[in-house]
């Protein structure tokens, strides 16, 4: 905390004389949008210049060759800066972000300000397969919860300011502010109210403003909608998102697929130089993998066929039409192969741009398709490779409205609003049947720590099980005589209930006062009579180390107890009472609802 005789101790001061709390949050929405903006525009730049460096006149004559060692190089380097400088794990930008929301109250350490700065253009730059937008989005919403910590804001405006950060960073790289600020309510689960929408607003102008002036009109996609929308292709677009609803499966099960294989490598040189050599190969085969892949879009967009998958043994044959199908169809399928191992190699970045990539490609194969099958149509490919990009964000990402938004934002395609909703449905709606979270929420989801727009479980995700167990309850033993419970322990414990533990601290059972009431002065049998003979199993246990909030809660709801024990590392930890839970849980709900209930 600031010391009141510090420049910002002093400066606190007169802010709360002077300055309205909710003014002072919009004027650190500008700053923190500047200051993702910021990052955005360096983070971007640093990859240019790498790649820039990389594609010179000095390795212009080697064709691809170079592709076999590049991401080896730029993984390798990555494992450099974060064990030796950062000497923390960056995380994968966005669930990183999520978890600081879910288990840390908004609060991200220092390191992630800079840490993703540094390891992300190294991945990307030397050709790992991932995006730069998580890295980014990570950066802004660690700046913007180190500047709500400086000047000591509470917990739910700390997070707000981490979902306006968010915000300006997704605005600053698109040029795409009202889906910056969808993509924080949709993905984060923050609450839209007036109160909070209108920070998030200021973070995304502000952080698009400073875009413009470092950037200028340098877009990630350059289209504008040129072929208008036939009704009679309407149909057309469900098998579109059909289509994209099954890859958008077929990418989030191979995600997980490898991430698990790499997951059983310990060593993580054996990781670099697997992880490395895999991804040359898959680059040296197919040069459009290299990198975010933008350049591959904006060709798929322009109506050309991109010259990155004109590779030496297709140069001859890339005039027919069944080639080029092939060979797209080719990149759907080992990009998200090239991305899950550049993560599991140890590289750092996002999955946004790889999405895009796919879906993009994903959507202009099925309109090739179509016109080269003979059904007497003829669609628009462009429309096509733009609503396909909408399909496969629905479907991986589990976020459908940011998906329809962006892609209509950022390429002036509000007329295809009906196909990018059709598509963007269908596609969300066979994804969430088979993968029923997104690879941003699975590994949060799994240990439930996931925050949803579910009020309910937000507060439960949001409760600490530290902050509910009770310890002052006293262990008893199992040959403990009647007579010793009752003299020793009862006489003097608050408490109607006690566990029995054994030397090594591991629970046994308990005993209540229920259990002893009609024998406990019968005074014959205090030296017969044993602890043993009187303790039960407890109707559940908690295991501190496994259970989530909501498994705690449908524990006391199953089984009617008022109180359960709770076992960590397989050791007796204390209790947790029902009145506690209840009453922690109502201050929880006052505090993210902004209400008194």
């Amino acid at each position: 905390m600031a010391h009141p005789t510090s420049l910002l101790g002093k400066f606190l001061i007169w802010r709360i004389k002077h300055v309205s709390n909710q003014r002072f949050i919009y004027i650190l929405s500008v700053v923190i949008g500047i200051t993702s903006g910021l990052g955005a525009v360096v983070l971007k730049n640093l990859t240019h210049l790498i790649q820039n460096s990389l594609h010179g006149d000095l390795i212009s004559g080697f064709h691809n060759y170079y592709y076999f060692i590049f991401p080896l190089i730029g993984i390798f380097l990555t494992f450099l800066v974060v064990r030796f400088i950062i000497k923390e794990p960056v995380g994968h930008g966005i669930p990183s972000t999520l978890y600081a929301i879910s288990k840390r109250r908004g609060v991200m350490r220092r390191f992630q300000m800079w840490g993703s700065l540094i390891t992300a253009p190294l991945t990307v730059g030397f050709g790992g397969s991932v995006g730069l937008e998580g890295p980014t989005v990570a950066t802004g919403s660690a700046i913007g919860s180190n500047i709500a910590r400086m000047f000591h804001m509470n917990s739910k405006t700390r997070i707000l300011l981490l979902g306006a950060a968010a915000a300006g960073a997704m605005s600053a790289i698109f040029k795409a502010p009202i889906t910056a600020i969808v993509f924080a309510v949709e993905v984060f689960a923050l609450d839209l109210t007036l109160v909070s929408l209108v920070p998030l607003l200021i973070a995304s102008v502000s952080a698009i403003i400073t875009s413009y002036l470092f950037m200028g009109n340098d877009f990630l996609l350059h289209f504008h909608l040129q072929d208008k929308l036939q009704l009679p292709d309407l149909p057309l677009f469900i098998v579109l998102g059909i289509a994209a609803g099954f890859t958008s499966v077929y990418f989030s099960k191979v995600y997980f697929g490898i991430a698990e294989q790499f997951e059983k490598v310990k060593n993580p040189f054996n990781k670099i130089i697997i992880g490395g050599t895999i991804i040359g190969i898959l680059i040296f085969f197919m040069p459009g993998l290299y990198g975010e892949g933008f350049k591959v879009i904006n060709d798929l967009l322009a109506g050309n066929i991109p010259t990155s998958i004109d590779t030496f043994y297709s140069h001859s044959h890339m005039h027919k039409e069944y080639v080029i199908i092939i060979l797209l169809t080719g990149l759907v399928l080992f990009k998200v192969i090239a991305m899950a191992t550049t993560f599991g190699a140890g590289g750092v970045g996002g999955i946004f741009a790889p999405t895009l990539f796919m879906g993009s490609i994903m959507g202009n194969v099925i309109a090739r398709i179509i016109n080269y099958l003979p059904l007497g149509v003829d669609v628009s490919v462009t429309n096509f490779t733009l609503v396909g990009m909408t399909g496969l964000m629905a479907g991986v990402l589990h976020a459908p409205l940011t998906a329809i938004f962006l892609i209509a934002e950022i390429t002036g395609g509000y007329e295809l609003f009906v196909p990018l909703m059709l598509t963007a449905l269908i596609s969300y709606s066979i994804a969430k049947k088979f993968v029923p979270y997104s690879v941003y929420h699975r590994e949060l989801a799994k240990k439930g720590q996931l925050v949803t727009h579910d009020k309910d479980k937000t507060v439960l995700t949001l409760m600490d099980l530290n902050r509910v167990l009770e310890t002052n309850f006293t262990s008893i033993h199992s040959e403990m005589s009647l007579g010793d419970l009752v003299h020793n322990v009862v006489s003097q414990s608050k408490r109607n209930i006690f566990p029995v533990v054994n030397k090594d601290n591991e629970l046994l059972g308990i005993i209540t006062l229920d259990d002893i009431r009609q024998i406990m002065f019968d005074y014959k049998i205090y030296e017969t009579t044993f602890v043993r003979t009187f303790m039960h199993a407890p109707q559940e246990v908690i295991k501190g180390d496994n259970d989530s909030m909501s498994n705690v809660m449908r524990k006391f709801q199953d089984s009617g107890a008022w109180n359960l024990p709770v076992v960590k590392d397989g050791k007796y930890a204390g209790f947790v009472s029902k009145s506690k839970l209840l009453t922690v849980y109502r201050r929880k709900l006052i505090e993210v609802s902004g209400d008194k209930v």
